[in-house]
């Protein structure tokens, strides 16, 4: 049981993980544009993630934990949950603009920038 928050980031990671090699979306192979778009990201959430915790107006059950417990109360698996699942939606995102070339994802060029 204790395994179950790492259990269900490996799943999302595993279920994303194809479409970097069958559509070759070179998210990962791209890492550091991929790190411009989740690090500052998940640092917000995991202040604010600290600040919540000490206020106590949260916590995590242990039962579904490892047990690592990071700076300011924070679990491991909620530091994981910041960078994992932003990168299955980049992994997603890149997925359908590759299968679906034509749509508009609001990050084309305008005309007068090209």
């Amino acid at each position: 049981m204790h395994l179950t928050y790492l259990g269900i980031l490996a799943g999302c990671l595993l279920g994303t993980l194809p479409l970097e090699f069958v559509l070759h979306v070179g998210v990962y192979r791209r890492w550091r544009r991929l790190a411009v778009a989740v690090l500052p990201v998940a640092v917000v959430f995991v202040i604010w993630d600290v600040l919540e915790i000490r206020a106590g107006a949260w916590h995590y059950d242990g039962a579904y934990l490892v047990g690592v417990t990071l700076p300011g109360s924070l679990p491991l698996e909620e530091l994981l949950f910041f960078l994992v699942i932003p990168i299955c939606a980049v992994l997603t995102l890149e997925a359908v603009r590759a299968r679906k070339p034509e749509w508009s994802f609001g990050d084309e060029p305008q005309d007068d920038e090209r």
